[in-house]
This record gives C-alpha cells, sequence and structure tokens, in this order.
C-alpha cells in the first residue's frame, strides 16, 4: 500500500484530510504528523529559519522510512514544501496548489481570505506566481477574518464559521472569486447560496485530488 504522509500544524486539518485520503485515494495510507508549535513560531515571526528547517527535517524522516509522496496541510509554510520538493526524490507537496491555479483560471479579482496573518501573504504570493506563468493579471485583495481561527481552537466552531461567512457575505459580490487560504476554512461556507458557492475555492478536495494525480504517475 502506498503511504502519504500529511504534516499538519494544526489539529483541525488531521481528521477531514484523512477522510479526503479515504475517500479520493482508495488504496493510499494517510499517516500524520502534528507539530502545533509551528503556526505560534510563525505568526510571531520567531525562529522562522529553525521552524524551516525543522518542518523539511519532518519530509526527510518521512522519505527515508518509506512515504511515496509528502503534503504540507498548512498554507502558511507552503514554500517549505516548495524547497523540500526541490531536495527530496519523492513528491513533496502543498495542499493549496491546485486551488491558487484554480483560482488564477477563474477570474482576474481574486479576494482572498484566511483566519492568519501568517497564511496571507504565502497564499497571495503563490497565486501571483501562478498567474504569472499563466500570463494573466490579477488583482489579488486580502482580508483577515480577526479572532476566528482563536475560536476554532476554543471549540467554537459555530463561531469561527459565523465570522468567515459574516466577512466573506460581505464582499463576495464585488469579486471574482473568493480564496479560502487555511485548509481549516473549508466547511464555513457550505450554507451560501449557489452564485456564492460558484465563486468559492477551497483547498482540501482539490489538493488532495492534486496529490492523487501525482502519485498515480509515480
Amino acid at each position: 500500500m502506498k503511504k502519504l504522509m500529511i504534516i499538519h500544524t494544526t489539529p483541525a486539518t488531521i481528521q477531514s484530510l484523512t477522510d479526503l485520503v479515504s475517500q479520493e485515494m482508495p488504496g493510499v495510507e494517510a499517516v500524520n504528523i502534528l507539530d502545533d508549535s509551528i503556526l505560534k513560531d510563525m505568526v510571531s515571526g520567531r525562529n522562522v529559519e529553525l521552524v524551516e528547517k525543522r518542518w523539511i527535517t519532518y519530509a526527510s524522516m518521512w522519505q527515508a522510512i518509506g512515504a511515496d509522496a509528502v503534503l504540507s496541510a498548512c498554507s502558511t509554510v507552503g514554500e517549505f514544501a516548495e524547497k523540500a520538493d526541490r531536495q527530496f526524490p519523492v513528491p513533496v507537496l502543498r495542499i493549496d496548489e491546485a486551488m491558487a491555479e484554480e483560482a488564477v483560471k477563474a477570474g482576474k479579482k481574486i479576494s482572498v481570505f484566511a483566519t492568519l496573518r501568517s497564511t496571507l501573504d504565502p497564499t497571495v504570493d503563490l497565486i501571483r506566481r501562478k498567474a504569472e506563468a499563466a500570463g494573466k493579471s490579477c488583482t489579488v485583495t486580502t482580508n483577515l477574518v480577526e479572532g476566528a481561527y482563536d475560536q476554532l481552537m476554543a471549540g467554537n466552531k459555530d463561531e469561527h464559521n459565523r465570522r468567515i461567512r459574516e466577512q466573506v457575505a460581505a464582499q463576495i459580490a464585488d469579486t471574482d472569486v473568493v480564496v479560502l487560504a487555511q485548509a481549516s476554512m473549508a466547511g464555513a461556507l457550505e450554507d451560501f447560496e449557489e452564485w456564492q458557492m460558484s465563486k468559492i475555492l477551497t483547498s482540501p478536495l482539490s489538493g488532495i485530488r492534486h496529490v492523487r494525480n501525482v502519485m498515480k504517475a509515480i
């Protein structure tokens, strides 16, 4: 059985991504590692170089013990996954890459929403690089949903979702594409109207399907 090793920085993504692997990738085992100190360091800007070394060490360890692919479940550290991918023989992927490509294809006005400030710049950078590669000109705006992540970590998922819904709803009519930058945000807008949902992109499903396609080629 092939193994997909997933590196998480929050417990909020573990079950949902494990379930998606089971649904979308039969015959592939998801093995998870969680280091919830990474986000704290990235949010505070503390020891970022050491955080990068730690993350890449996890990826190195997983590929050394038999991973067929490694996935970063966290958009904040997506660039670390790209660096690791250039270093190791097994694919090291980021959960939001397919979402960024879809955003560029879907429109020129892209609104990125995140519940952590540390996620905004990496997501915008990825979208802009995808736009450049596609030869497209896109306007990317950023939106921080204050306090939502703290509510999620406190077990208040309904309040986390409410804050995201409220902020997205206020802006969705004026943009072509809404990007929910973090995998942990994916379920927040499930009760939106059909025309609204057609504008919203999340990373888990598209990310896992991208991983599936990569692993099929191995």
